[in-house]
């Protein structure tokens, strides 16, 4: 079965896992920016790092036939430092007419800190000016539900973004009806170690469906399978649900999702 994952930060793998990931019928991934596993020190350094999204990334990819598709922030975990965020944000328009680039993302909270707040905000004003997607970083472990919380609030505040351009990724039993009930897209993040396992992933989605809602593996510097959606998959296969109900999720969803962006010019496979 085809799949898309989308979310994964390939900057983080190895050229093996494009080819793994395709060989297991990946034929496009989206990847958003996040955090290098230190906090950059100046504006040139995102400005290289996005150049790298959306120049060389989408090279390497294509030398496993996986199409590439990026997004573009500063992340959450370095929004503290609040002029540098602004510098970064100022810049980004720089980039987001290449080719591929779906949007802002992932933009939101770690800490639920003022200050993240602060980012956010700007990051959703930058997206309102551009007519832009967003994907939104929800926080971790016990932050997840409070976070949760006041991003839909954040978001709920203003009418310049509709909440079906808006996914709110890393969704778990707790907080994956809020993200619903607003109207946005979800995004399933599948981890060995913490957030959903493909059975707590098929579990949500045998509870509240199969509309707007994605699933991901974010594969990034830690523990992560970016394999992690055909183990969805074959979770689900068996359980019994149809071809076609698998499909939806992991191939046409991501596919209606990102196809609000105008620079989304995805090729199907033969």
């Amino acid at each position: 079965m085809y799949f898309i994952d989308p979310h994964v930060h390939m900057v983080s793998r190895t050229t093996d896992d494009y080819e793994r990931m395709a060989r297991m019928g990946c034929v496009a991934i989206s990847e958003p920016a996040f955090w290098a596993g230190f906090d950059r020190g100046s504006v040139d350094g995102f400005r290289d790092y996005f150049e790298q999204l959306t120049s060389f990334e989408p090279k390497r990819s294509g030398w496993s036939g996986i199409q590439h598709y990026t997004w573009l922030c500063i992340n959450a975990k370095e929004a503290e430092n609040v002029p540098l965020a602004r510098e970064v944000i100022a810049m980004i328009p720089e980039f987001l007419d290449r080719p591929g680039v779906l949007g802002i993302g992932e933009i939101g909270l770690n800490k639920n800190t003022p200050n993240e707040s602060t980012i956010f905000r700007e990051h959703l004003d930058l997206a309102a000016r551009t007519n832009e997607l967003v994907l939104i970083h929800t926080p971790h472990l016990v932050d997840k539900y409070k976070g949760t919380r006041m991003i839909v609030d954040m978001l709920q505040e203003r009418n310049d973004i509709p909440p079906e351009r808006v996914c709110i990724d890393h969704v778990e039993e707790h907080t994956v009806k809020a993200a619903l009930d607003g109207g946005f897209w979800c995004g399933m993040t599948l981890y060995p170690t913490t957030k959903c396992t493909p059975a707590r992933a098929a579990d949500i989605i045998e509870q509240y469906g199969d509309e707007r809602i994605l699933v991901n593996s974010a594969g990034d510097w830690g523990p992560s399978n970016p394999l992690a959606v055909p183990d969805f998959i074959q979770e689900m296969r068996k359980r019994g649900h149809s071809e076609a109900k698998i499909r939806k999720v992991v191939y046409e969803n991501p596919l209606e999702f990102f196809g609000q962006s105008r620079r989304f010019k995805f090729t199907p496979p033969e």
